[in-house]
């Protein structure tokens, strides 16, 4: 991430602010120096930096000023800001992290603290483009499908619930951790992100799909596959895209080997695919589409448990019965209630289960 990031230095003290662009350029970041507050915040709100490491001393302006004032502007992006300090006394580190300060430097301070402090801010920087990638991709899907709402606050919670009950199983507990969990909670909205490559003939069809519109519609799971291991490929450290991607490309496999996109079987499904396929299947069966009514959780818990061994993983289900409670509030808490005739038909059509009802 450093290469794309842009720090700026705000230091009125010369050879200071000299020592600090050297030291930066040479960890490899893109480095612009102010002499003054007043001057660097004119510089921040051209909204080329990421970063601000500002003396605390300033004339004109403090650094705990001009942190006041950045955070005060609603940018539409987060800047990192580290105020730099003689002063060690408990005052000037209030009076930063009230103005907003992320971290603090006390002179003198070598290169590699500076790097050490600097690489901590990357991972928070990093941390909101994860969560702005995922918001854009997950309200890209919802300008193509208007099903999608609640649904996908639904699938959140419903994935959450598994994967967290599963985390507390000895046989998954290297598996699903905490970090899981709260990826499979961010992750699983971009379940259907392949709809918005779906034609709209098929996409906003209102009545019930024909084989060959269901054949096309069956692509979504590639499309957005695809689409996510592309995104994965080009930034191979983050551990959301893959899941986010084998999510999209998996949760219409069957535990069978019946599913598609690519007829896995077993533990050849992703865990996540295993996960959301019930969750999304849960969620089809318990609120209205345009193909089927509204089924009770009774009636849902019944057609899942039909389904263990074959649609399902028999251990999804079991996380599932565990915790079937927490299913029920968030249903009734997150009910969508009617839905207009217009809306598309959904891919759950598929379950075999759903047919017979």
């Amino acid at each position: 991430m450093t290469a794309c990031l842009r720090v700026l230095v705000v230091e009125d003290d010369v050879v200071s602010a000299k020592f600090l662009e050297n030291a930066l350029k040479h960890f490899g970041y893109d480095v612009d120096c102010a002499r003054n507050g007043c001057e660097g915040y004119d510089l921040v709100r051209t909204g080329r930096f990421s970063m601000v490491i500002s003396d605390f001393d300033m004339p004109g302006m403090y650094g705990d000023e001009l942190c006041r004032k950045i955070r005060e502007g609603h940018r539409s992006s987060y800047v990192y800001f580290v105020l730099l300090t003689s002063h060690g006394d408990t005052d000037h580190i209030i009076a930063g992290l009230q103005a907003g300060a992320d971290d603090f430097l006390v002179k003198p301070f070598s290169p590699d603290e500076l790097r050490v402090r600097l690489r901590t801010g990357e991972r928070t920087l990093s941390l909101q483009s994860r969560d702005v990638m995922l918001f854009t991709l997950a309200n890209l899907m919802e300008t193509r499908d208007n099903e999608t709402g609640l649904h996908l606050e639904r699938m959140c919670e419903y994935s959450r619930i598994i994967a967290d009950e599963l985390s507390q199983w000895d046989n998954y507990r290297n598996e699903v951790d905490g970090d899981y969990v709260q990826l499979i909670y961010l992750t699983s909205p971009l379940h259907d992100i392949g709809k918005v490559g779906v034609p709209d003939r098929v996409l906003l069809k209102p009545g019930k799909l024909t084989r060959e519109e269901f054949d096309v519609m069956k692509q979504h799971t590639v499309l957005g596959g695809k689409t996510l291991a592309a995104i994965a490929k080009a930034h191979p450290a983050e551990r959301y895209l893959i899941i986010a991607r084998d999510i999209a490309m998996t949760h219409h496999e069957q535990f069978d080997g019946s599913g598609y996109p690519h007829g896995l079987a077993g533990k050849d499904i992703p865990l996540s695919g295993r996960i959301t396929a019930l969750a999304d299947v849960y969620d089809a069966l318990t609120t209205q589409r345009v193909y089927k009514p509204k089924f009770s959780h009774e009636k849902a818990r019944g057609i899942i448990l039909e389904g263990k061994g074959t649609h399902f993983d028999p251990d999804m289900v079991q996380a599932f019965l565990n915790r079937e409670d927490e299913f029920i509030r968030i249903a009734n808490l997150l009910d969508s209630g009617t839905v207009p005739p217009t809306l598309l038909p959904a891919i759950d059509q598929l379950v075999p289960a759903l047919a017979k009802c």
